[in-house]
């Protein structure tokens, strides 16, 4: 009867110790945002725009855990954008670049030379390692410290699409000009030939719209009333014409005309100039 008093004792204990261990095994915390749940996110993407990069889970994310003694994670920051890549995100990685002054030029859409020189001095700057690619813990800090471009900051140098032709524009010969887009189309009969980015007037000296034809082309023109270079112009509405602009060329949409429309692709415009002739039609429209 001892003896096996004893055994049950025995299994008893044995059955309580072993609920222990799956109740500690159970219970085991984890670390706060491990798997990124909860993290706050990089920006809110509106319907329209183009995908943005995932917001990673806690900043830094390849520092690993704080703490004294806390091992480091083994994860490193996923690369989101490096040289050669190009497109809309692109654009938003050098405007917001421009922002904080790493970079001059552009946006161009495409990470060249200059944008691997401008991410890799932010780099330096904060500490991170000098690679010239954007990863999400180089992103996420550049985002912090930044706000989100406006669209003539994406296209501050052109580049941007062109609307669809306005219905004046469908026959003929015709300067279609869009100052919703910013943009010039060179149009034969319906068909594009040449697109190009143009800019205007400002509210004081505003480019007029409608429907005019270039009456006088000037290939060497300086304006005398502004003393100011106009090469390659065409004439359409008295002193206004579509004509090349260093300014525009170097500024882009940071500065404006005294009411003519500026081509700053001076090889485009002079392309343009020797096919468009006097009596050709110039819608400029909204």
């Amino acid at each position: 009867m001892r003896r096996t008093g004893t055994g049950r004792r025995g299994v008893v204990a044995c059955a309580a110790l072993a609920a222990l261990t799956v109740g500690a095994a159970g219970c085991t915390v984890q670390p706060a945002g491990a798997d990124g749940a909860g993290g706050p996110p990089v920006r809110v993407d509106l319907p329209g725009r183009t995908p943005s990069a995932p917001a990673s889970g806690a900043p830094d994310e390849d520092r690993g855990p704080s703490g004294a003694g806390a091992p480091p994670t083994s994860r490193t920051p996923r690369v989101l954008w490096s040289r050669g890549d190009s497109g809309r995100d692109v654009r938003e990685l050098q405007a917001r670049l421009r922002q904080v002054a790493w970079i001059f030029h552009g946006p161009t859409g495409t990470y060249d030379e200059p944008t691997v020189e401008a991410v890799r001095g932010f780099q330096g700057k904060r500490g991170l390692p000098r690679t010239g690619v954007t990863d999400s813990t180089t992103w996420q800090r550049l985002v912090a410290m930044t706000r989100e471009p406006g669209r003539w900051e994406l296209y501050l140098m052109g580049g941007q699409p062109a609307d669809a032709p306005d219905a004046r524009c469908r026959t003929g010969r015709v300067l279609c000009v869009s100052k919703s887009s910013r943009t010039l189309r060179w149009m034969i009969d319906g068909r594009t030939v040449s697109t190009m980015a143009v800019r205007f007037g400002s509210e004081y000296t505003p480019t007029r719209e409608g429907v005019f034809s270039v009456y006088w082309k000037s290939r060497h023109h300086v304006s005398t009333l502004y003393d100011s270079p106009m090469p390659y112009a065409m004439f359409f509405s008295g002193g206004q014409a579509v004509h090349f602009s260093a300014d525009f060329a170097a500024r882009g949409y940071a500065g404006a005309s005294h009411g003519c429309v500026n081509v700053r692709d001076e090889g485009a415009v002079a392309r343009l100039y020797g096919q468009v002739r006097n009596g050709d039609k110039v819608v400029v429209h909204w």
